[in-house]
């Protein structure tokens, strides 16, 4: 009881505040910019797909180095390594800003800023969800919560991110470069002053009998976990074609602009969101609940995004669509997050949910650059071939998520 005890102390509201600091700033990091890129587009002179680069050398940046991280996590500590990645955040921030600011053809340095940034998020998302895992070692419920909690935070921030990308832009264009910065340094101090992260008192593997483990892991459970990596890539790679599909047809077809466009953006990420958050509370570490969910989410997004294409001229009719996707998008994101977080030994856990975040970040990175080739000739084939992805992977889910295999 007395140790029990110790662990509520130590995992306080302000510790679980400060990780969900976090998701947030990283994600509006990202997002915050979507809704800002038709802007720069005309302030630099660069074309849509060069626009897209923008998010995608974030993206894969984080990709290359996630698993490092996950594996620095492991090996010397999470807090070690989330904190200097937050103030590289702060840098390549600083960057991209100044570029924009000072110079005549910014391009090149906001893109050196943007991969800065990447590999400062490499080291600070991703580490939150097994954090999280070693906070409540052995309780799937509390662990399950909390990264719901972690994730509706993450979905808050594409909540919040239309908005504020499209004000911050509104009063200066490249504003929303030096919030990131800003928003960084906070989170920060958050996590160097409320966050007590638990001491292991076994002395670090090396890296020969560490990496042996890491590969019987992916020996014994690599089938369901690449079919959960699948789901998390398919998850982003559909959210963010579709958020940089809206953001330039909101614009160029409709004609809602700035604050406006934020707002319009934020409705069916709003629905994502409170998806998430429910999802978080209902699973309860409950595997049979997370396989459920996951068969229904795929079905949903599935039928949804194939008439995504087609509603794009009745504005209306295109928010509904696209907010029943995000509804199930958004109850995927953490019953993702909880299957691996539960079901792996924490000695490997940062490293393997370093793999499945360099996963969805490969969806992220994918996601615009895609939509921005595609959604002028082959919009509706685009969406078809998602909706045939998600069929597919349900058959996965079906074939090698199996419960009495993972929960062992």
């Amino acid at each position: 009881m007395e140790s029990s005890d110790r662990n509520e102390e130590k995992v306080s509201i302000w510790c679980i505040t400060s990780l969900a600091s976090i998701p947030l700033v990283m994600t509006l990091g990202n997002s915050m910019l979507i809704p800002v890129l038709p802007i720069l587009e005309k302030k630099v002179g660069i074309s849509s797909f060069q626009s897209s680069m923008i998010i995608t050398s974030f993206s894969v940046a984080s990709i290359l180095l996630i698993p490092v991280a996950g594996y620095l996590s492991d090996r010397f500590g999470r807090k070690i390594v989330i904190v200097p990645s937050l103030l590289l955040t702060i840098i390549g921030g600083l960057i991209a800003a100044f570029a924009s600011w000072k110079m005549q053809n910014p391009y090149s340095l906001i893109i050196v800023g943007r991969i800065l940034q990447g590999i400062g998020a490499a080291g600070a998302m991703p580490i939150v969800i097994p954090l999280v895992g070693d906070l409540y070692n052995g309780d799937d419920e509390k662990t399950s919560a909390t990264l719901g909690i972690i994730e509706t935070s993450n979905t808050f921030g594409k909540v919040l991110s239309p908005i504020l990308g499209s004000a911050l832009a509104a009063f200066l264009w490249f504003l929303p470069f030096f919030s990131i910065s800003v928003l960084s340094l906070i989170a920060v101090i958050l996590i160097i002053f409320f966050v007590k992260t638990p001491k292991d008192k076994n002395p670090p593997v090396a890296f020969a009998e560490f990496w042996k483990r890491v590969k019987q892991t992916f020996k014994k459970d690599g089938s369901w976990l690449l079919v959960v990596f699948l789901n998390g890539i398919f998850v982003m790679l559909v959210l963010f074609g579709m958020l940089f599909f809206l953001s330039e047809y909101l614009e160029k077809t409709h004609h809602i602009k700035g604050i406006k466009k934020g707002f319009v953006l934020a409705i069916p990420l709003l629905l994502l969101c409170i998806a998430s958050y429910f999802t978080g509370r209902k699973i309860k570490g409950n595997l049979k609940t997370i396989k459920k969910i996951i068969i229904v989410c795929l079905i949903i997004v599935s039928c949804s995004i194939v008439f995504v294409g087609y509603s794009k001229e009745r504005l209306i009719l295109l928010l509904v669509v696209t907010s029943i996707a995000g509804i199930a998008l958004g109850a995927l994101l953490p019953v993702l997050d909880s299957i691996i977080t539960e079901n792996i030994r924490k000695e490997e856990r940062g490293t393997v949910t370093s793999f499945y975040s360099s996963a969805r970040y490969i969806g992220v990175a994918a996601g615009p650059p895609i939509m921005s080739l595609v959604m002028k000739n082959y919009l509706n084939t685009s969406y078809i071939v998602a909706a045939i992805l998600g069929f597919v992977l349900l058959f996965l889910v079906f074939k090698y998520i199996k419960i009495e295999a993972i929960d062992k």
